[in-house]
Formats: structure tokens, C-alpha cells, sequence
């Protein structure tokens, strides 16, 4: 089956190494010395150490794709705080399709973007025919992927987990391999070790520059699974290592 792909590549131009907090950041020193991101899959995952970048490439991303810096699809332009760096002023995007659909999906700002659905008075049946306020977090997620999302488009999702329990990260999962199916290419940073299997998905950490990496190598996954394996020793070596700092 053919799988596609609308961004094929994205690289620096308009260098501007400067005091920007992103400069700072070690994909960006990769970026700036040339090197290249390759989107060679129908699903590409960003990881990464809290404050790694992640969420900053990802809004990058959207905006130079033309979906709103907070979130929702092309046609949305609400602002509530102006936050957005400038990096996306500064990626060139190398397409090879364009997208029929498309959704930027951010947690931290999903409640603005609900909200702006309901002051558009935007059809609701698109949103599984009720306000996403009325909905639990989790549920407007999932609402929002399983009716909004149509198919033949282009999803960048920054950190779904965050409002979904492990069984409807499993749905989410789902979802996302139903939209593969149709066309679809997703973007998506993330700390869940449940999202990063899937298959054949290419993974980048992000931690000390632009570095592929397979998912059994990934700390989500490798933390993850030392803890499940026994957790009673992990917590054991844990505290026990904070009272020896303490003491």
C-alpha cells in the first residue's frame, strides 16, 4: 500500500544565530550547520528530555504549514497570547503533495482552540455533535481525531497523551493507523512509550541534536520498561538514592 507523504524535508534558512532561546537549542545548532529533517514515513515522532525543543519545532512546523500557532486547522486565527517564536520564519519546507485536510493539535492550548469553536459557532457534528467543553478532556481528544480528522491530511499532534489514560492512547493508536490508511501523515512529539510502537514509525530524539532512533532505544521505552519489570526495586534504588543525597 502507498503511504503518503505531503513534507518531505524541512532545513534552515534565513539563519539568524542569535540570543532567541531556540538558537540555544541542540537541534538547532544541527539545523544551523546544515543539517537536514527527512520525513520518510507516514508517521514521524519527536522525543526528547522536557525543555529538549520539542514542542518549539513542532509549533515551527505548523506555522510555516499555515495552521495557527495555538492549534486547530488552517482556517483557524484566534490568539489569546502572542507566544510564537519566530522559528518558523526561518524553515524552508520541502512538499511533494498537498494536503486535502489538516489539523494542528497542541494540549496546552486545546482549550482555547474548544472554545473558539464554540464562539465560531463552528458545525459541532464535526466535533462528535456536542461542545468539546461538554466532554471530558480525554473524550474531546479523542472527538476531536475521530470525527474531525477526515482523512488525506496533515495532523501535528504535540503531546496528545497528555489527556488520554493508557487504554485511550491504545484508540488513539487506532486512529491514527485508520488515517495512515487514508492518506494521512502525522507529525507528533510525545513521552509515551504506548504511541511510540507504532509500527515502522521513524523516531528522532531530540535531546542532543537531530538523532534517529529506534524505539527500543528510547528512554520512554527503556525507563518504561525497567520500572514495569520490577517496580519495587526501581522505587527501592530511587528512594534509596534520595536519602543518600540527603543525608
Amino acid at each position: 500500500m502507498k503511504m503518503a507523504i505531503y513534507l518531505r524535508e524541512i532545513r534552515l534558512i534565513n539563519k539568524n544565530f542569535s540570543d532567541n532561546y531556540w538558537c540555544r537549542l541542540p537541534f538547532y545548532r544541527e539545523l544551523y550547520s546544515g543539517k537536514d529533517i527527512s520525513f520518510n514515513t507516514p508517521v514521524t515522532f519527536f522525543v526528547g528530555e522536557n525543555g529538549s525543543g520539542k514542542s518549539t519545532l513542532i509549533e515551527a512546523i505548523a506555522v510555516a504549514m499555515g495552521y495557527n500557532a495555538e492549534g486547530g486547522s488552517k482556517n483557524f486565527n484566534f490568539s489569546t497570547k502572542n507566544t510564537t517564536s519566530m522559528l518558523y520564519d526561518e524553515l524552508q519546507l520541502c512538499r511533494v503533495a498537498y494536503e486535502n485536510d489538516g489539523f494542528f493539535l497542541r494540549a496546552e492550548s486545546f482549550y482555547n482552540v474548544a472554545t473558539n469553536i464554540d464562539d465560531l459557532r463552528i458545525n459541532i457534528d464535526n466535533y462528535g455533535g456536542k461542545s468539546l467543553h461538554h466532554q471530558s478532556h480525554g473524550e474531546s481528544f479523542l472527538s476531536l481525531v475521530q470525527n474531525r480528522f477526515r482523512g488525506n491530511g496533515f495532523y501535528i499532534l504535540d503531546e496528545p497523551e497528555a489527556a488520554l489514560s493508557p487504554m485511550r492512547q491504545l484508540t488513539l493508536l487506532m486512529e491514527i493507523n485508520n488515517l495512515v490508511k487514508n492518506n494521512s501523515q502525522f507529525i507528533i512529539a510525545t513521552h509515551s512509550p504506548i504511541l511510540l510502537a507504532y509500527p515502522d514509525a521513524q523516531i528522532y530524539n531530540l535531546d542532543a541534536g537531530i538523532e534517529g532512533i529506534a524505539y527500543a532505544e528510547t528512554e520512554q521505552y527503556k525507563i518504561t520498561k525497567n520500572f514495569l519489570d520490577n517496580p519495587n526495586r526501581f522505587i527501592e534504588r530511587l528512594f534509596d538514592s534520595e536519602f543518600s543525597n540527603d543525608s
